[in-house]
């Protein structure tokens, strides 16, 4: 199940590492964040080295729906009342930087960028829509309430955002990557300090990025408590409405839409990964409903790292850890949140202040409700007495009907039906008895 933007964008080619290697800066994961981190050092003269243990864009990048935005759900009144206007304003800034770096760089390519007006509404409660709009406004924002949606259900009203984005990802990926130093089928196996592991040798580097979508290493950064796995999917349908902007529900399980040529990309059906949820069939059962005479020419789809509180992990990877860094937790905004990524880090592995570096340090207070969640669920996979197991934790698979796959509901790592390993954090693949 292939998304639209893999059918229709041919993808790249980079060699594999063949002896060990050294390098000032070692990039280990080729999706969006990774393949922007290598953007920017190399337009910095950097002496760097991005590895990809298959092809770039092969995971999490292929299947998003490329909302570029700083409309983050409902997020910015959440931000302001728990850590003030000023650092919510550190937050819209640097995602509006994005937006505006991915204007100036798609002006070259052919990748499908269009300007859109960005609505995030709720299906019954107003006084969150004006809540938010409030927030914008305290940040100098001129967002506005609207209670006139081109959606085919009624809902309590919407924020509408203007001049946002989106574009074709892989177009775009594709087209930066073009003469980077790029190496794939080149997994790191082991992390040491100034040292990357790999199944061809040892790449040795004096700051190192993992950009691996969830990170690697566990005995650092308690990364499996701060953060867990959240899938969506999503249908494209021909012959269904043109609703003009990206719109997205409110809630983590709503829906979200989107055009792209003469398709309608639905998104919906979410859950944490690997628990149940509607899936495509939630998706399928709406377009008949709404869409009586769309059919669906494709489906897809996708997970996303989820932080303690709504704001990604961008920094040094933990406290002990001083010329390793990452970037993780982007909440399903990884479009600009890559990018925001992307400048932040090469700014610090530079060892150039960043005004943005701290809102977002990996090692910022845990002290949220979600950390106790994250705890229970670790728990109860812990000590769920079923087979097959994850071979990152210990915590029991669950399967997935809707995917054939095999996942685990404690930090996201996912199989086939036959073992091999989908999405990290688990490394390696897993034998399964049929």
């Amino acid at each position: 199940m292939d998304s639209i933007w893999t059918k229709s964008c041919a993808a790249s080619q980079f060699p594999a590492q063949m002896h060990d290697m050294k390098t000032d800066v070692l990039i280990i994961g080729g999706g969006l964040t990774g393949i922007l981190c290598a953007y920017f050092l190399d337009a910095a003269g950097v002496n760097y080295l991005l590895a990809e243990a298959d092809t770039i864009c092969c995971g999490i990048t292929k299947n998003t729906t490329a909302k570029i935005t700083f409309q983050h759900g409902l997020l910015y009144d959440k931000l302001i009342r728990t850590l003030g206007l000023e650092r919510a304003h550190l937050y819209l800034d640097i995602h509006r930087r994005a937006l505006d770096q991915y204007r100036v760089l798609c002006s070259d390519i052919g990748c499908d960028f269009q300007a859109k007006e960005a609505f995030v509404y709720a299906l019954d409660d107003r006084r969150k829509i004006e809540a938010e709009v409030n927030a914008y406004q305290k940040l100098g924002v001129p967002a506005r309430f609207t209670a006139q949606l081109p959606l085919p259900f009624p809902t309590a009203g919407a924020v509408q955002v203007e001049n946002q984005a989106q574009f074709h990802p892989l177009k775009f990926a594709h087209a930066i990557a073009k003469g980077l130093h790029i190496l794939e089928h080149t997994k790191v196996r082991e992390l040491m300090p100034g040292e990357a592991v790999t199944d061809h040798g040892r790449i040795r580097a004096d700051k190192i990025i993992v950009a691996t979508h969830f990170p690697m290493l566990n005995k650092h950064g308690s990364y499996f408590l701060k953060l867990y796995q959240h899938r969506s999917y999503v249908i494209a349908l021909k012959n269904a409405a043109d609703i003009g902007g990206m719109y997205v529900d409110e809630s983590l399980t709503g829906l979200s839409f989107r055009n792209h040529g003469d398709l309608l990309l639905l998104g919906g059906g979410s859950h944490r990964t690997g628990k149940s949820g509607g899936n495509w069939a939630e998706l399928s059962d709406f377009a008949r409903r709404h869409f009586p005479h769309a059919s669906e020419t494709a489906r897809w789809a996708t997970q996303d790292c989820m932080s303690l509180d709504g704001i990604p992990y961008i920094g040094q990877y933990s406290k002990r850890t001083p010329n390793l860094y990452t970037a993780t937790g982007f909440n399903k905004w990884g479009m600009t949140s890559a990018m925001a990524a992307a400048m932040i880090l090469s700014d610090l592995v530079l060892g150039k202040e960043n005004p943005y570096a701290e809102l977002f340090s990996p090692s910022r207070s845990v002290l949220h409700p979600q950390l106790a969640v994250n705890a229970a669920e670790s728990a109860l996979g812990l000590l769920t007495p079923t087979a097959p197991r994850c071979p990152h934790l210990g915590c029991a698979l669950h399967y997935n009907k809707a995917e054939h796959s095999w996942d685990c509901a404690c930090h996201g790592s996912r199989f086939t039906e036959t073992g091999q390993l989908i999405d990290n954090p688990a490394a390696d693949d897993k034998k399964i008895s049929p």
